[in-house]
Formats: C-alpha cells, sequence, structure tokens
C-alpha cells in the first residue's frame, strides 16, 4: 500500500483486534463485523436496514466503508 492510501485505510472506522472476534475486522467500537455490512446488503436489505439491525454501527461508519470499498474497486479496475 502506498502512504496515501495506508493513511486512509487508518481514517476507516474499523478496526482489529485478536481479543474481539478471534481478530475479525469489525466497526471501531463494536463487535459487529466489516463482512455483516457486505454479507447483508448481498441479501438484499438496505443500509438503513443494517442500521437498524446493528444500532452500534453508525450509518456514517457503513458508509465510509462502502465508499472506501467503491474506490478500491475503481482503482483496481483501472490497473487492469
Amino acid at each position: 500500500m502506498q502512504n496515501s492510501e495506508e493513511s486512509i485505510f487508518r481514517q476507516l472506522p474499523i478496526t482489529s483486534d485478536p481479543e474481539v472476534l478471534s481478530g475479525e475486522t469489525v466497526f471501531q467500537g463494536t463487535r459487529v463485523p466489516v463482512a455483516a455490512l457486505l454479507d447483508n446488503i448481498e441479501a438484499g436489505l438496505t443500509l438503513d436496514e443494517f442500521v437498524a439491525n446493528f444500532p452500534t454501527v453508525t450509518r456514517e461508519q457503513a458508509v465510509q466503508v462502502l465508499q472506501f470499498a467503491k474506490e478500491t474497486l475503481i482503482k483496481l479496475g483501472q490497473v487492469a
């Protein structure tokens, strides 16, 4: 990862701690895996439904993670 990408990654509202869910990446301040967001969207839930189901995750946190995923996929497509 380049320095600017590392900086952006560190600003994401996520964390990974071996003491929390065996180190799975979760939203900061929660025990909600980031993968749960993607799994719920894949299952057809809206972002608002996800946030209602996981009230410890804010809508802003979820949007920030989705925006990062979108930007990363776009960059990867430009490299290919």
